[in-house]
């Protein structure tokens, strides 16, 4: 049965009409999250302010307001409040403030050793600004009010409460916190710390804590020298960390992008030794960096060291750190304290044993956030127990789920099954011919591997593997004389003009495909190839490892030609009407839209052809970590008017029946807090370029959520799939779900290794009065259409693209240019953040048109 509506979300129409959704089966799950009792009392909110400083680690906050609470001002901080590390202070009951309801203390921390220099004073201020009443809260699971600030600042209130106990003990980021019993040494100077997540979450009629397991990266603890061996991967002498002797400036900047930002011990006159933070490399060695001395004259650092601080170096060719001061430290003297998470991108090589790692059976998942529930113990906690909460049942939550039947899926006449149902979120394409295969008569192989470890004969197994899985699932491919073996050191572009041209030259027609081979860490290559394809020429592009070509079985030419065929306009296959009847009315055309924002580009997909398996693609730059997609009114505009001009053209629909009458939005990388605003702003935007095209179309906007920590588990393990997850489209609209706004959980793929993770879908506005059944089924149907797969995925097809859209848009920028790509990029003032923004928009090259129509981004 369909679950009844909920109401207190006056942006959702209900159906007049109800569409049932086709139920495969009913069953019992089990959910990470806890029932945990609302406060009665009233909490009251702080502001913390430290006037004098800048912005401080969290870290150190956490320490400066422990010292103040316990050692301070403990009079005043009985009972202790709680902290979340930046701006927010709450106690369960008024501080004694003075008459204004603020105060500022100086606030420092113990010495580091008997007898040595007094510490820095920390002016911390608090300032009363607000007071909380636990009541909203319970009004709003009950569905009685709306998200508001008040709701919003208690449920804050409540997470940090939670947080406070562990993040006194262990090292933490913002929601979770991490401890070194099960941990991995992976190399490069890293370790893995595995973790606990854990947050506050409204649910309906009930207040829930979410657990979950999480992983942070570490560096290793240590001496510094030590580190920067094992990030080179190498023992022995640290004389190669000398530039005099053969340190490469390549290398040496490499090592300073991955030690700058840590804290280290360094010594000083007197024997103590003080943190500092790595700001730099020198380039040169301690014997060889002089300075200036007050008193006059120079002195290299190695002899400050030696004459001042008592040191003799014993590596004196080895560079030197340089903290925010100025001042230079030799590597050899420097420790690297525990329990420092690196906050910076892992690197690439390092990914499967991040994977490793972290991936998780169901049932060792859920064992670990039992045992985590212990390891927060917050019946222990005196935090929790003096705000009220409490956690009554140690067991994770059991809720009802249903399964939703899969869409079947038609592909060519031809085909030995001319429709399949997906079994588990999975079919095979054996005796199957694509729904609209394309021909490829005249296409050229360039191989960026060296000839001698990817030789004539690979090049041509490789062709015939690939011609006969292409003719298996009917495309027509020719096979080709024009291979070409290039070295990736060259110019890109020359090389793929120079096979153009020789397939010019040979068929007398430019290539409809260039098939490309990379070497292992091919990554720039494979830039420019795309740019070369995409943007400079307009030609189709399939790069490929020349590792997965050796011996290659017809399974993995398959997925590659699945992908090939829809960059060259054709369709893999498509939904069965009956499956999308939401979509499959003649009389009301429907866009599917996805949208996403990553940086440094936001990236729109849309709009879907009517059987929803063609996309067309938007891209374009906009300001770093802004959620807002600023010129969606102009990306909507040409993506409806794409939608228009095609069914006209190729669809031959009258100008009046090629007009959209429904848009079905689904934005993805949106958190929680800014619904409201992305609501006001992006609808508006859909609107506005509706009526520039003078079309008055109904609107559906849908969130779809990946960044959670909802987990499930079918309580009985002979329900789940093979890999013991709950079978794919498996959807939960009641109990965990938000008390006053329709939404639902939808694990709509297969698993494969670890623990399967639910999308989130948040209905903000439906002018279309959709059921949330009709919802559930189209959002399901979509995530089958994924085109490079045989297998359903995580989320609807449309957002998929529009994430790899924007994954891609480096491609769009001229590979020879100087353009800073990296993480630490976007850390930079106002002024430098504008500059860097013109000239990202300056340099962006747009899309080929001849690749407008197709899904050239596949």
């Amino acid at each position: 049965m369909p679950p009844p509506p909920r109401t207190g979300g006056a942006q959702v129409g209900l159906p007049a009409s109800h569409v049932e959704t086709l139920v495969v089966a009913e069953l019992k799950i089990c959910v990470n999250a806890f029932k945990t009792t609302i406060p009665r009392d009233i909490i009251h909110h702080y502001d913390v302010i430290a006037p004098a400083d800048k912005a401080l680690p969290a870290r150190l906050n956490m320490e400066l307001i422990r010292a103040l609470q316990e050692r301070i001002a403990p009079d005043v901080f009985t009972p202790p409040g709680v902290y979340d590390g930046r701006k927010n202070f709450f106690t369960a009951r008024k501080l004694s403030l003075g008459p204004d309801n603020t105060r500022e203390f100086d606030t420092k921390l113990p010495a580091p050793k008997p007898g040595a220099k007094g510490p820095k004073v920390y002016k911390i201020r608090l300032n009363l600004v607000a007071t909380i009443n636990p009541e909203v809260l319970q009004r709003f699971i009950e569905g009685k009010q709306s998200r508001d600030n008040a709701v919003l600042t208690a449920i804050t209130a409540l997470s940090v409460v939670i947080r406070m106990q562990p993040s006194m003990k262990y090292p933490f980021n913002v929601r979770s916190f991490f401890t070194d019993q099960e941990r991995k040494d992976i190399g490069s100077g890293l370790e893995l710390w595995c973790g606990y997540f854990q947050s506050v979450r409204p649910g309906i009629n009930q207040m829930l804590i979410n657990i979950d397991i999480s992983t942070a990266t570490m560096y290793k603890a240590g001496s510094l020298i030590s580190l920067c061996l094992d990030f080179f991967g190498r023992g022995g002498s640290p004389d190669i960390l000398a530039p005099s002797r053969g340190l490469p400036e390549r290398e040496r900047m490499r090592l300073q992008r991955f030690i700058s930002g840590i804290r280290v011990m360094t010594p000083t006159p007197g024997g103590k030794k003080i943190a500092r933070v790595i700001k730099k490399l020198s380039s040169t060695g301690a014997g060889a960096l002089s300075f200036q001395m007050k008193e006059g004259g120079t002195m290299t650092v190695a002899q400050y060291f030696k004459n001042v601080v008592g040191n003799v170096l014993k590596h004196p060719d080895v560079i030197c750190v340089e903290i925010g001061t100025g001042a230079l430290i030799p590597l050899e003297l420097c420790e690297v304290p525990p329990c420092q998470i690196m906050r910076k991108q892992v690197p690439p090589e390092k990914t499967k044993s991040v994977l490793d790692f972290t991936t998780k059976r169901p049932q060792a998942r859920l064992d670990l956030i039992k045992a985590g529930l212990r390891v927060l113990s917050y019946g222990q906690s005196e935090y929790v127990r003096e705000f009220g909460m409490n956690v009554p049942n140690n067991a994770p939550m059991s809720i009802s789920a249903r399964v939703l039947a899969p869409p079947a899926l038609k592909y060519c006449p031809g085909s030995r099954q001319l429709t399949i149902t997906p079994a588990n979120g999975a079919w095979n394409m054996r005796e199957k011919r694509l729904f609209k295969p394309v021909e490829i008569p005249r296409w050229a192989l360039v191989v960026y591997e060296r000839q001698q470890r990817f030789n004539s004969q690979n090049a041509a197994d490789m062709i015939k593997g690939h011609c006969e899985s292409a003719r298996e699932v009917g495309i027509n491919m020719g096979p080709t004389s024009i291979i070409l073996w290039q070295n990736g050191q060259g110019d890109i572009e020359v090389q793929l003009r120079a096979a153009g041209k020789a397939v010019v030259d040979k068929y007398k027609g430019g290539p409809n495909l260039i098939v490309v081979v990379l070497p292992e860490g091919g990554n720039e290559i494979y830039t420019a190839v795309k740019h070369f394809g995409d943007v400079t020429m307009g030609v189709a592009t399939q790069c490929l490892k020349s590792s997965k070509c050796f011996r290659a079985k017809a399974q993995y030419f398959a997925n590659v030609c699945l992908k090939i065929n829809v960059k060259l306009g054709g369709i893999n296959a498509v939904p069965d009407p009956k499956s999308v009847q939401t979509l499959a009315d003649p009389n009301n055309p429907t866009i599917v839209m996805g949208a996403d924002v990553i940086h440094p580009a936001p990236g729109s997909d849309g709009p879907s052809t009517p059987n929803n398996a063609k996309y067309v693609a938007e891209c374009a730059v906009q300001t770093s970590r802004q959620e807002i997609i600023e010129n969606l009114e102009t990306m909507a505009f040409n993506a409806l008017n794409m939608y228009i001009n095609y069914r006209k053209n190729v669809e031959k629909k009258s100008p009046q029946s090629a007009v959209p009458k429904r848009i079905i939005f689904y934005r993805d990388g949106v958190s929680e807090g800014q619904f409201k605003q992305v609501l006001e702003q992006e609808l508006t935007a859909l609107k506005k370029a509706c009526t520039s095209l003078g079309i008055n179309t109904q609107i559906t906007f849908i969130v779809v959520g990946k960044r959670h920590h909802i987990r499930f588990f079918p309580a009985n393990e002979r329900e789940g799939d093979q890999s013991g997850n709950c079978p794919a489209g498996t959807v939960v609209d009641r109990e965990i779900g938000h008390p006053t706004e329709l939404d639902f959980y939808l694990q709509s793929h297969g698993g494969l290794l670890g623990t399967s993770r639910p999308a989130h879908y948040s209905i903000l506005h439906d002018e279309n009065k959709f059921s949330p059944d009709a919802l559930q089924s189209l959002s399901f149907a979509l995530c089958h259409v994924y085109a490079r797969s045989t297998r359903s995925v995580s989320i609807p097809a449309p957002v998929y693209y529009a994430d790899i859209v924007c994954s891609r848009a480096k491609n769009h920028y001229d590979p020879k240019g100087n353009l800073d790509f990296s993480d630490s990029a976007t850390n930079v003032d106002s002024n430098q953040g504008q500059a860097s923004l013109e000239a990202f928009r300056k340099n962006f090259k747009p899309l080929n048109p001849t690749q407008k129509f197709l899904m050239y981004f596949s």
